[in-house]
């Protein structure tokens, strides 16, 4: 009796035995090929990969935190394209690499370089195509994919600049009526000075000695709490612009008027030539009518 019980948990040992060693198998059956395979698939997917979204993948780890507002910097460059830069080109002077006033020197220049306005309502951007509603959204698509395209090699925030160069004078948004703070002032038209001194050395000859005398005139002389002088006064592309939409606007109100009184011209012209020629039909009825009849 024992020797059957014996020999019975044997099988039944046995049994268990057999039956977890068929499991082991069976997983790793089928743990093997996926284990082997696994190299070549993540090979593969390397492999499949482009090189932009590799980089995109390890920039995520490393985001470079940027302290530089976009608007601002976008302002400044508004002011130094329109109220510098045909000066600039008039005189046919090249900017230094030194100066911050320089594009190489805008951390955010490559990606507005890459701004497509298709329309009022359509902004694109130049990398993926994608299209936004409006430039804000497009900011943010920046911020959020194009982040590792950011000019961060030895750039600098223009906004910090935007005290000298007047941002918020350009700027939509109203800032509430404070007292003037002369040394605020002071810090910005030292800063404008010296913006003067290291773009345009005297110096350098005599395009940089009129174009130091210019800047200093646009920009720096109205930094003062007087508030006699505005900035700007030499004009640039924004007066030119504003110029030629004045002109438009006056050449297209008179070519309304002259569509408008065109057809009154005519039809006055219609009507004395028409009354002119019923006049000289009645002049002939007359004689006619006057004339005595011969006695037959």
């Amino acid at each position: 009796m024992v020797m059957e019980m014996k020999n019975s948990m044997a099988i039944t040992s046995f049994s268990f035995f057999f039956f977890f060693f068929f499991l082991a198998l069976l997983f790793l059956h089928g743990i093997v090929p996926v284990s082997s395979s696994s190299p070549l698939t993540s090979r593969n997917q390397v492999y499949e990969e482009s090189p932009g979204s590799r980089t995109l993948k390890q920039d995520e780890e490393h985001v470079p935190e940027v302290h530089c507002s976009r608007e601002r910097s976008r302002a400044a460059w508004k002011i130094v394209e329109e109220f510098l830069m045909p000066f600039v080109e008039q005189e046919r002077y090249q900017i230094s690499t030194k100066c911050r006033l320089h594009p190489d020197n805008d951390i955010f220049r490559y990606q507005e370089q890459h701004k497509v306005h298709v329309d009022m309502n359509e902004w694109q951007c130049g990398y993926c195509k994608k299209s936004f509603r409006a430039e804000k959204f497009l900011d943010q698509h920046f911020d959020n994919r194009h982040y590792n395209l950011l000019n961060v090699n030895g750039s600098r925030c223009i906004a910090d600049l935007c005290g000298a160069l007047h941002c918020d004078h350009v700027m939509n948004t109203k800032l509430p009526k404070t007292k003037c703070n002369p040394a605020a002032v002071a810090r910005n038209r030292h800063l404008c000075e010296s913006l003067a001194d290291s773009c345009f050395p005297v110096q350098q000859g005599p395009s940089a000695s009129r174009l130091h005398e210019l800047f200093l005139h646009q920009f720096c002389d109205a930094l003062t709490c007087s508030g006699k002088q505005k900035p700007f006064s030499r004009g640039g592309k924004c007066t030119v612009s504003s110029m030629q939409k004045q002109t438009s606007i006056l050449y297209l109100a008179s070519s309304i008027l002259t569509l408008m009184l065109l057809p009154i011209f005519y039809v006055i012209v219609f009507l004395h030539q028409r009354e002119m020629k019923m006049r000289s039909q009645e002049l002939r009825r007359i004689p006619r009518a006057g004339r005595k009849i011969k006695p037959s």
